[in-house]
């Protein structure tokens, strides 16, 4: 996979790119990830990327013509890339979005700035609009830094366990349940008994109960979508009584 940032402040990128898993996946050539200064495209004398709305209004625009430009100059040849605009009106980005863009070839994304893009942008160049919440940030940049952790790190290989990823919160569409390691006893907090038995089924039915009753507990809107097994709705009807 190649992703691809247009970004007015690529310097952003150095320090997440350059460390921890994206470094290491970059450095096995199972990704490669790329930064252009989409202001090195304006055609005007000032390298101006932005100018007035037209009907008025507070703030500038991004101009459509640097970030054309720059898109075509960054498309591989033979794939159809994904171009993500990173903006307050995207759809929420979820674990499932993550897993559907980890098949791409390619992602382009759009960092933005100011009052926002050009309408044109928007109608003709760009695929996916993605926002990480209901808030807005002075830019794009860290929207597509979390794009590209989320992402490289569902590739195959590149973490040192493939199961990990599979077993993350809401991959399976429920948080994820309790997590212990050594020692088995710290300051009077022993490890639960199904842990350290050895009985793989047993722990394979905890960790489902417990993450069943995790979810339920605190993000309880994440079980209408899930189709629960006759075990879970005893488990999720147990639970409910006792409210």
């Amino acid at each position: 996979m190649r992703i691809d940032v247009l970004s007015l402040f690529p310097e952003m990128f150095e320090g997440v790119f350059g460390s921890s898993i994206l470094k290491s996946a970059a450095d096995r050539g199972l990704i490669s990830f790329h930064v252009t200064n989409f202001r090195d495209y304006a055609e005007n004398k000032h390298h101006r990327v932005d100018d007035y709305p037209y009907g008025g209004g507070a703030g500038m625009v991004l101009a459509p013509q640097p970030i054309f430009d720059a898109v075509d100059a960054v498309k591989q040849s033979g794939v159809k890339p994904r171009v993500i605009m990173l903006c307050p009106q995207g759809e929420p980005y979820t674990q499932k979005k993550a897993e559907e863009l980890a098949k791409e070839e390619q992602l382009i994304l759009l960092c933005g700035h100011y009052e926002g893009f050009d309408e044109r942008i928007r109608e003709s160049i760009v695929t996916d609009e993605i926002s990480l919440g209901d808030y807005v940030l002075t830019g794009g940049e860290l929207g597509a830094m979390v794009i590209a952790d989320s992402v490289t790190r569902l590739l195959p290989s590149v973490l040192g366990n493939d199961e990990s990823a599979l077993t993350d919160s809401f991959s399976t569409g429920m948080l994820e349940h309790p997590q212990y390691t050594r020692p088995s006893s710290f300051r009077g907090m022993d490890v639960p008994d199904v842990l350290l038995s050895g009985h793989h089924q047993r722990i394979k039915e905890w960790r489902a109960k417990q993450s069943l009753e995790r979810t339920w507990k605190r993000r309880p809107e994440l079980l209408r979508d899930i189709p629960l097994t006759k075990q879970q709705q005893t488990w999720l009807a147990e639970w409910q009584d006792k409210v």
